[in-house]
């Protein structure tokens, strides 16, 4: 068993999913010429449970995440995300729902260059208001073990370092939803281990809902749920 495994497990039951979807559809390019990503997604997500999403290059899984996460709006269907009808917003709103509801941490980690390892924690807070960013997110860093590298920018720090900060970013404001997409693409296997073990256990004291895009089974079956996506559909869903 992986060292990730014993910290996953949720504690927060509640009879409202986290996620809600039915049938949820994306199609991009012209009306004339439409490309259908997503072809119809059934799914109902329970509020603190983990949550593995596989499947092939092309499947759709990164489109799922980007329009359960708000990055994308469907093109139909109905949508549920912590609560907010994610399916009738437009951009803006979507954006504006997204704060402190959703944390997305990415494999190529999205930092700052020129902002501080504690400034691109402490600034997405401060941009939804928030009064004691810079002391929530000095105290995030130090919990993902990096109390000595506030002041560091992004290529002062190594990668496994970097992806560390994007959790703490992630995980800071204590969102209800966090979305990860091969957040060990870009490590060493060695760092993603050490890297998921922080993530599941991060997400373990928070009571966080997680879904992560993932192409390593192994870690896969450690989740709660896995789902399998293929040609825009779910393919198959299990319990771990």
């Amino acid at each position: 068993m992986q060292p990730w495994a014993a910290c996953h497990r949720s504690t927060v039951t509640n009879s409202q999913p986290a996620i809600s979807a039915r049938n949820l559809t994306l199609s991009l390019g012209t009306r004339e010429a439409p490309v259908d990503i997503l072809r119809g997604i059934d799914l109902d997500i329970a509020r603190g449970s983990t949550v593995a999403l596989l499947g092939p290059s092309g499947s759709g899984k990164s489109s799922l995440m980007a329009v359960l996460s708000g990055l994308e709006r469907a093109s139909g269907g109905s949508l549920q995300v912590a609560g907010a009808d994610f399916a009738t917003m437009d951009e803006d709103a979507l954006a504006h729902a997204r704060r402190g509801r959703i944390g997305i941490v990415l494999q190529a980690f999205h930092l700052l260059p020129t902002m501080t390892a504690l400034e691109n924690v402490a600034t997405p807070m401060e941009l939804a208001g928030a009064d004691d960013a810079q002391v929530r997110a000095r105290s995030e860093l130090e919990a993902v073990g990096l109390g000595h590298r506030l002041d560091h920018y992004p290529q002062q720090l190594s990668g496994g370092e970097q992806q560390r900060v994007a959790i703490a970013r992630a995980i800071a404001a204590r969102p209800d939803l966090i979305f990860a997409d091969e957040p060990t693409g870009n490590l060493d296997a060695a760092t993603g281990h050490e890297i998921v073990e922080l993530l599941f256990a991060r997400r373990a004291e928070t009571g966080a809902t997680l879904l992560v895009i993932t192409h390593d089974p192994e870690l896969a079956q450690h989740c709660e749920r896995v789902l399998t996506l293929a040609d825009g559909r779910i393919a198959s869903d299990t319990a771990a």
